[in-house]
């Protein structure tokens, strides 16, 4: 069928637009060389693309790229080169960042105040003596495995979750419920942890599991009162305890110094006694040794200062034996002592 050129007005459409040959011409010198202006986009363009492939990682991220959509390695940080889209595509995960995932609340405004929401159905777990608490925890992990975190899993916050909920109610079970409350917690956070850890590592997720923080533990809302009142009672027995043991940890070392006073003190009253002895032993032996040689003088000299020791610490009255028959020999018997001897 031939083509008219001509459009329904009437007009010719092919004086109004120029053909491709016509076109082709215009490009062309009066000599038939094409015109380099064409030749010079062209190369433009072409260096363009093949510039579009320069990329740069920065330090804390690797870089993974993609031929055809499938992976074809890794690369560390500094400028790389891969063939322009739509040969390869670079991705770029940042293996330094602390991702963090919130498991039976959500913080809806960090505040101050914080507001949250919670999740019970996140929250809500059974102890191992078939109690049910509350836990609402953080997971911080990180990106140990570049290529596995792109690849191997398609949504890994969703598989950290899982993984997470899943874990801490393994744990938890484990655990009683005093044990869940109070003592237990750090037991519950290492070990869901490691399980964490052993979960993902087994789906080749590419993450690291940093951190597992409890951020509250309650018993059900019907039952908060009740065990709120044995957890007081509990800081009560403790508060108890340490004062009894503070108390004692007082009380025997001063026992233990009043001891040590007293076996020191008689030590030295038993030295002391000992030495008294010894003297006076040793005294007597001399003051012997000087009787036998002149008895009568060293009985007097002894009689003398035994008199001189006795004698100043006593009231005395002298009365004149001639004349002691006719006076009272002790008047007045009050006053007499006061002046000292007379």
């Amino acid at each position: 069928m031939p083509i008219d050129g001509r459009d329904p007005d009437g007009g010719d459409w092919q004086k109004e637009f120029p053909q491709i040959d016509q076109i082709l011409k215009r490009l062309k010198g009066p000599s038939g060389v094409k015109f380099p202006g064409a030749a010079m986009i062209v190369i433009v363009m072409a260096v363009l693309w093949l510039a579009s492939g320069v990329y740069i990682v920065k330090p804390a991220e690797v870089g993974v790229v993609k031929r055809f959509g499938a992976m074809n390695r890794t690369v560390g940080p500094g400028p790389h080169w891969h063939a322009p889209y739509p040969f390869e595509v670079v991705l770029k995960p940042n293996i330094a960042q602390v991702r963090r995932l919130e498991i039976g609340f959500r913080t809806i405004d960090p505040g101050p105040p914080a507001r949250y929401r919670m999740a019970p159905k996140e929250s809500h777990m059974l102890t191992g003596d078939e109690n049910i608490v509350n836990v609402q925890f953080i997971v911080q992990y990180k990106v140990k495995d570049a290529a596995d975190f792109l690849f191997q899993v398609y949504e890994v916050e969703e598989a950290v979750k899982f993984a997470a909920e899943a874990a801490m109610r393994e744990i938890v079970g484990k655990n009683r419920i005093d044990e869940a409350l109070t003592t237990g917690k750090q037991k519950i956070k290492e070990g869901t942890k490691d399980l964490m850890q052993a979960i993902l590592d087994n789906y080749h997720t590419g993450v690291s599991i940093e951190q597992v923080e409890l951020q509250d533990v309650q018993p059900p809302e019907a039952v908060i009162a009740a065990f709120k009142d044995v957890a007081s009672a509990r800081e009560d027995k403790s508060r108890t305890v340490n004062e009894a043991e503070g108390y004692h940890n007082d009380l025997i070392p001063k026992a233990k110094g009043e001891a040590a006073k007293m076996l020191n003190e008689a030590m030295a009253y038993r030295e002391e006694k000992i030495n008294y002895a010894t003297g006076d032993a040793d005294r007597f032996v001399r003051r012997l040794d000087e009787y036998r040689k002149a008895k009568d003088v060293t009985r007097r000299r002894l009689y003398l200062e035994t008199m001189q020791e006795i004698l100043p610490d006593i009231d005395k009255v002298l009365i004149d034996p001639d004349v002691s028959g006719n006076l009272l020999p002790y008047l007045p018997l009050m006053e007499t002592g006061k002046g000292g001897a007379k």
